[in-house]
């Protein structure tokens, strides 16, 4: 593995574990030459996955990019970062089962908002007010009022 401080590829592993429920190996690395001190994690690929985006383009799934964007929507929420790194990994093995290696980005979307519904309404708003582009207050307003029951609008 390649020092990112230095370049040096002749880096040690100086520890292993088992992370994110035993779906990864976290190696905690060391570079002789430079002494950086760096982690890595090791994490099963079933297969090569493409995100077709709604302009048509085509990318690479980038598993940092989903954490990115779900680690922003739960930011300053009670939720255990380890539990959000579990989520993070049952999204993706769920995409990898799917049978296909194309996949639209809306599915996408819609998986992890179906995820975060679950798990915390607040994060759920905050991704749903980025990926169904809202523009104004009144956008958040007709989302929110759906998320209520029946009847509890009218307290």
């Amino acid at each position: 593995m390649r020092c990112p401080f230095c370049g040096n590829v002749d880096t040690q592993v100086k520890d292993s574990r088992p992370a994110e429920d035993h779906v990864a190996i976290r190696r905690r690395r060391f570079c002789p030459a430079c002494g950086g001190r760096f982690t890595t994690y090791e994490r099963v690929q079933l297969r090569d996955l493409v995100v077709i985006k709604s302009s048509g383009k085509r990318e690479d799934f980038d598993r940092d990019k989903l954490e990115r964007s779900i680690r922003i929507a739960m930011q300053k929420r009670p939720i255990d970062p380890e539990r959000i790194d579990q989520m993070i990994s049952g999204i993706v093995r769920r995409l990898e089962s799917m049978g296909e290696t194309d996949i639209p980005s809306k599915t996408i979307g819609e998986i992890v908002m179906e995820t975060l519904a679950r798990i915390d309404t607040v994060a759920y708003v905050r991704f749903a007010s980025v990926y169904k582009n809202f523009q104004a207050a009144d956008d958040f307003d007709k989302f929110v009022s759906e998320l209520r029951p029946a009847g509890a609008a009218e307290e």
